[in-house]
């Protein structure tokens, strides 16, 4: 039988490295919104990089104190998916997202030797979220890092890197902060006084520190200037609708002819207003996605309620729309989520639909399903997949001669897709959502991504959302207006476009590419090192001493 004293000895150390991958967990989770502690991010990579600098911790152990830290991030950060498809989907995808973490937690063990592990940390973190972006069937980077620091000092950061930079220089701090912190700890503890030694020991933390430091000192300027009026810039005036449903949840879809009707009543609200002097006429309205979910394009009904908004308010209207996709029939039902411009009378462009923008990044197991005839097998949740199509396009649409980029709900926690509108020519953004199946929660999370885009591209931002949050976002992140969650409102400002790129704009790809590029070298670099992925263990007669002290 075994000796409980030696069977705690052995465990008690291990119960301490997991629960504090479980606390880092939660802590990340607090940095999003809607809690927003902006600063526990840093801390929780931190915390992590101690349990997995331990020196008894190996590769395998690190890939499950990573899980670990993933499950307890991501369950808390994504139960609004169970409103959509319930609790076992949610809990599923949060396992699959754990994966992240956890293949960084291997990686990490595995470069930790190598002089200087904070850089070589950080890069590794950076393969993991670039994994996230990417796998499977196109990613899903809802818990990119970046997107927890929208009212951080280092989202400036994002003006020259976009998201994958401010995701460094986050954890970087972090990792570089603990380093500082150990050192700390074992001068304080050992009493070794030399200059060698302190200098080697702080060097590399300390200037990644720096670094972070002088990059958002370095952009900092730049993105508070972009907030300032400048006189060579037109301005237009732009309304978000925010018309809501009658009721949450997926009873949404069965309410199509109401929520249309909501959005026109609203849209009849404003221009009873601007009609009043009680607000600007705008030059453009935005509608949110599935505003129409009635096809308007063949439903004659609903175009006439459309061009009755349109014509009152005397601006054309983007209207998010689901429309039928050539090949649709009702055993083959393929849609396309669009964001149709619709010209009311007596404008410059003929009335009804012009331009239009097809949502191209679509949501796997929401909006299509992958393998539809293998999972329809394996859960009834298959049946409430849609049948949505990817679009084609530019990500720009022009209404009232403003270049305007689109980016549906989904497809503005891509990268790819606020960037491809702007270097079209896009010089106003906007995000069209649909939450009526969700939360507040999530939508406060989805604000952070549009108002990190405003940062990134140097763009006024209009988010406009079926039931909230809609509102409006400088160049600089701040929020300048904004709705309150579930109820119908408007907002009606003026903007000014914008036609400078950043070096974000121009150069994330790029940027993102040489930081993945940090963590895979150091990978090669210690396999190539130390010959393996993990150590050979000594022969039992070989190992003397306890391993439970504390890795630098």
């Amino acid at each position: 039988m075994a000796d409980p004293g030696r069977v705690w000895g052995w465990a008690n150390p291990r119960l301490v490295r997991l629960s504090v991958s479980i606390a880092a967990g939660l802590a990340m989770c607090l940095a999003f919104p809607p809690f927003g502690w902006w600063f526990l991010a840093p801390i929780a990579v931190g915390a992590l990089g101690w349990v997995l600098l331990h020196p008894s911790t190996r590769p395998a152990g690190g890939f499950g104190y990573g899980f670990l830290f993933g499950l307890a991030f991501y369950l808390p950060l994504l139960p609004w998916i169970s409103g959509l498809v319930g609790s076992v989907p949610w809990v599923g995808l949060s396992v699959l997202e754990a994966l992240f973490p956890a293949v960084f937690g291997l990686l990490a063990v595995v470069v930790r030797k190598l002089p200087g592990w904070p850089l070589w940390f950080a890069g590794v973190w950076m393969v993991a979220e670039w994994l996230k972006s990417v796998v499977p069937f196109g990613g899903f980077p809802w818990g990119v890092v970046a997107f927890s620091q929208t009212d951080s000092p280092l989202l400036p950061a994002a003006r020259l890197g976009g998201a994958p930079l401010v995701s460094f220089v986050t954890v970087l701090a972090g990792f570089g902060l603990l380093a500082l912190v150990l050192e700390g700890v074992r001068w304080w503890k050992h009493g070794d006084h030399s200059v060698h030694h302190v200098l080697h020991a702080v060097v590399v933390p300390g200037a990644c520190i720096v670094a972070v430091l002088l990059l958002v000192a370095l952009a900092g300027p730049s993105v508070r200037k972009s907030a300032l009026t400048v006189g060579d810039e037109d301005t237009v005036t732009v309304a978000a609708i925010q018309g809501n449903v009658p009721r949450l949840g997926l009873e949404f879809n069965a309410q199509r002819r109401a929520v249309l009707d909501n959005h026109v009543r609203e849209t009849l609200r404003l221009a009873d207003d601007v009609r009043a002097g009680r607000a600007p006429a705008p030059d453009v309205v935005i509608w949110p996605e599935n505003s129409s979910d009635i096809d308007p394009l063949t439903n004659r009904d609903a175009a006439e309620q459309i061009a009755v908004a349109a014509d009152a308010i005397g601006a054309p209207i983007l209207v998010g729309a689901v429309v039928k996709a050539p090949g649709y029939s009702p055993a083959n039902p393929v849609s396309l989520n669009s964001v149709i411009v619709w010209n009311g009378a007596g404008q410059q462009d003929p009335a009804g639909p012009g331009e239009r923008h097809d949502k191209k990044i679509v949501q796997p197991f929401g909006e299509y399903l992958p393998w539809r005839s293998f999972f329809a097998k394996l859960s009834s949740y298959a049946d409430r997949a849609g049948y949505f199509l990817p679009g084609t396009g530019s990500g720009v649409v022009h209404a009232a001669g403003i270049p305007i980029g689109v980016t549906t709900c989904w497809e503005v926690i891509f990268d790819r897709a606020a960037r491809e509108s702007v270097l079209e020519g896009a010089q106003l953004l906007t995000v069209p959502a649909n939450n009526a199946t969700f939360d507040e929660a999530m939508s406060s999370q989805q604000l952070a991504f549009a108002r990190l885009r405003a940062v990134e591209h140097d763009r006024y931002v209009v988010v406009a959302g079926t039931t909230g949050i809609s509102a409006m976002v400088a160049p600089d992140g701040a929020e300048l207006a904004r709705t309150a969650f579930f109820e119908p409102a408007y907002l009606d400002m003026q903007l000014r476009l914008r036609s400078d790129l950043t070096p974000a704009t121009r150069w994330g790809p790029v940027v993102q590419a040489l930081l993945v590029a940090l963590g895979v070298s150091s990978v090669v670099a210690s396999i190539l090192h130390n010959g393996s992925f993990a150590r050979r263990r000594k022969p039992v007669t070989a190992r003397a001493g306890n391993d439970e002290g504390v890795g630098a």
